[in-house]
């Protein structure tokens, strides 16, 4: 099993968990206090997503 993928599915999951996470700790440095918690909430469940379609992906032997 490869530990660093290259499919896209794994790029998109690191990049959207990465501006999920400057997002949050950006608000709560009060830099970012208007962004509302939707948009926190939104990144998160978009990571999990993106992250199980991600190992799914790479479970296929194909």
């Amino acid at each position: 099993m490869r530990i660093v993928s290259d499919s896209l599915l794994f790029r998109c999951f690191v990049v959207v968990v990465g501006v999920t996470l400057v997002i949050w700790i950006l608000r709560g440095l009060t830099v970012l206090s208007f962004v509302p918690g939707l948009v926190l909430w939104l990144g998160i469940f978009l990571s999990i997503a993106l992250g199980l379609l991600s190992a799914w992906q790479s479970s296929k032997r194909w």
